[in-house]
């Protein structure tokens, strides 16, 4: 199957791919191509990270791009870990090998549940395994919103939402837009 990689655009939920389980993939050109689309669509939508199946390919591949914050002097960073990175980074076959550091709540959001946030708990630290575009496989150690963001990708490729991670008090502040998007699916 040959995907038409400029017509990708992000799915929104319940759409099921969002839902279901993705497969490990091989590295081609096809596979280059819909990275770099993806990183398009990441950066359009104004996201620091994006799944394949939430452009409705159930591939494990997500890409990422956590800039560093303006407003933080990088002498201020205490961590010895990543928090950030420079450039939009892409991930094919990732594993978290490692979770660390006590669970932390932040509030999230999702590019496939618009007008959605919700307080999540994770891991202050991760350690992922995956392979990079040229077939290197890699091993990286990040914290903060970077180790988030990992985390919150391997979920899509799981099938697992913010939805699904949600605090109960987050989840029934979302109740009714979550009820309007399946209500606007079925139709």
């Amino acid at each position: 199957m040959t995907i038409n990689t400029p017509k990708l655009r992000i799915e929104l939920y319940p759409t099921q791919v969002l839902k279901s389980k993705a497969k490990p993939i091989e590295i081609n050109e096809e596979v280059r191509a819909v990275a770099a689309r993806m990183i398009e669509l990441m950066q359009g939508a104004e996201g620091i990270g994006l799944a394949a199946p939430q452009v409705g390919l159930s591939w494990r591949l997500f890409v990422a791009h956590v800039p560093p914050d303006p407003d933080l002097d990088p002498e201020d960073d205490v961590s010895e870990l990543p928090v950030s990175c420079d450039s939009p980074q892409v991930f094919i076959n990732p594993v978290i090998t490692k979770f660390a550091g006590d669970l932390e709540p932040y509030d999230e959001g999702c590019l496939s549940l618009p007008g959605i946030t919700g307080e999540v708990n994770r891991p202050a630290i991760v350690t992922m395994k995956a392979t990079d575009l040229e077939g290197n496989e890699i091993t990286l150690k990040a914290t903060g919103l970077l180790a988030r963001c990992w985390q919150h990708e391997i979920d899509h490729l799981d099938g697992v939402l913010i939805l699904d991670k949600m605090t109960q008090m987050s989840r029934l502040k979302n109740r009714s837009r979550v009820k309007q998007m399946e209500k606007s699916a079925r139709r």
